[in-house]
């Protein structure tokens, strides 16, 4: 009897470890999870304190201005003068540049300033507004999309994720901290001011669905980001090629696939709905969604086309024409392995890596391209935190150098330096074991991180030569640049070896 009865209690735990959720709650996890959660929602408020983009800077100051002009916009005029340059909506001041879904958040967080603080978005007066009040409501509708959106986005991934890995439950609350106090995330969001916590939430959502085989909602969510950022199309090849390699291995390949054209069309028909009615109002949105006239790059991002500017200047020997078709040949040259590899033996592990060697292949190589684009392979890098703790520390660090400008700017000097810290203390927590590497690989990798520390020291306390007055932001570029190939080429083969050793598993069970 008592067997019988310790044999229904091994069949229970084993129920219970295989099933993430009861393990959450077996195990008494929760408390860390909502400390967790609760630091992050304090970072983000103490971050949002500080100055943000363009504060001050007239006549068209920031970011910031650029998000509540848009709130202006959409809720002071109907829906088909949104993106329609006119006397009441001059396109070159802030015009919407992002899909209707943006818009859409635009006019729901327009709604809520015009109820507590009208004059914030009042048509023509607002411009420039700047209240305490204001402001106070700004950051409120930022944190409040990170919290409903993000949060529950991450915890969803980390649940299904943690289900999938062996050996990986005890590190799930790290995982969490990593991914949820992400430096740049934080300072970009909350500190420069934006809503990447909306299209990047959406994705992990996606990313989560995938997981655990639900395409048809991953395929909704993901659509959706796409719709609120255009930028999301960074994952898009790492999406389609999972999914279509998934589909060619069901019984019914065709009615699969009819099944995830149909969500994505529809979602997006739904979202473009009140601009289907007419050639001119589609395309003028569209129109709004690529900015070919800034040209193929735009101040000193570390990507493909900026750093080697630096020999070959690329706007004086192509015409735009000629960068847009140069740009997107080799964006989907450098995207084709990895997806080759996912058709042909899609995985869930592999998933992850072809995501961030999509987003990369776009960061380096695809046209205009600014500096926060750095959020979309930093992502992936953040799932993948666990497997790859050193590479997801190296590309975070160096990610954060590569925005540092733009952070001092914005003079964001003292939160940037405070999530740096908190950063490196969590990642290097007690339960973390050292990362096994050669004294040689390690003494290289420290050289780096002394060169980016006297960087940082420089960039603060050095004016640069009047004849090269942005000489430390091009170093800082070179050296972003060269770390972000090389996480890129690891990345790569990765995924190969992780395809490669899938293949022979599957020939082994044929044979």
């Amino acid at each position: 009897m008592m067997e019988k009865s310790r044999s229904k209690k091994t069949v229970k735990e084993e129920v219970d470890n295989n099933n993430p959720w009861c393990w959450l709650m077996d195990k008494g996890i929760s408390p860390p999870f909502i400390c967790i959660t609760l630091f992050s929602i304090l970072i983000r408020v103490s971050v949002s304190m500080h100055p943000y983009s363009g504060a001050g800077d007239s006549p068209k100051y920031g970011d910031f201005e650029a998000q509540r002009h848009w709130m202006e916009i959409t809720t002071n005029l109907p829906i088909n003068e949104w993106y329609h340059n006119s006397t009441t909506n001059d396109l070159t001041y802030w015009g919407l540049d992002y899909p209707p879904l943006t818009a859409y958040q635009s006019y729901v967080h327009g709604l809520f300033l015009r109820f507590f603080h009208p004059d914030s978005v009042s048509l023509y007066t607002s411009r420039g507004h700047e209240s305490y009040i204001g402001k106070l409501l700004m950051r409120w509708t930022v944190l409040t999309s990170d919290v409903l959106i993000f949060f529950p986005a991450v915890l969803w991934f980390i649940v299904v994720y943690t289900g999938q890995s062996r050996g990986h439950k005890s590190k799930l609350p790290w995982h969490v901290a990593m991914i949820l106090i992400n430096p740049c995330l934080i300072l970009i969001d909350h500190g420069h001011f934006q809503y990447n916590c909306i299209s990047l939430g959406l994705t992990i959502g996606a990313v989560a669905a995938v997981l655990c085989d639900k395409d048809l909602v991953a395929s909704f969510l993901f659509t959706l980001a796409l719709n609120h950022k255009q930028m999301s199309a960074y994952f898009a090849p790492a999406f389609f090629s999972h999914l279509l390699g998934k589909s060619l291995r069901q019984q019914n390949p065709l009615l699969k696939v009819l099944k995830l054209g149909i969500v994505v069309i529809g979602t997006f028909a739904l979202i473009w709905w009140p601009y289907l009615h007419s050639k001119v109002a589609f395309f003028e949105v569209l129109s709004r969604l690529a900015p070919f006239e800034r040209g193929i790059y735009e101040d000193y991002v570390a990507n493909f086309w900026c750093t080697t500017s630096v020999l070959i200047k690329w706007k004086r020997l192509f015409s735009t024409q000629s960068l847009k078709l140069l740009s997107l040949t080799i964006t989907l040259s450098s995207c084709l392995p990895s997806m080759f590899l996912q058709i042909r033996a899609p995985s869930n592990r592999a998933f992850l890596y072809g995501l961030l060697n999509s987003a990369f292949s776009f960061y380096l190589f695809s046209f205009q391209v600014h500096e926060k684009s750095i959020l979309l392979p930093l992502l992936p890098a953040s799932l993948l935190a666990v497997e790859e703790p050193f590479l997801f520390q190296w590309l975070t660090q160096f990610s954060l150098l590569s925005v540092f400008p733009l952070l001092i700017r914005d003079k964001l000097i003292l939160p940037y330096i405070a999530l740096y810290a908190i950063f490196i203390l969590i990642h290097y927590t007690p339960n973390e074991k050292p990362n096994t590497q050669k004294t040689r690989f390690i003494s290289f990798m420290i050289s780096f991180l002394l060169l980016s520390f006297v960087l940082h020291i420089v960039y603060l306390t050095i004016n640069p030569p009047k004849k090269y007055p942005f000489l430390f932001e091009a170093i800082i570029m070179l050296l972003s640049f060269s770390q972000f190939i090389l996480v890129a080429v690891y990345s790569n083969r990765k995924q190969w070896i992780l395809s490669r050793q899938l293949t022979i598993r599957t020939e082994k069970k044929r044979v």
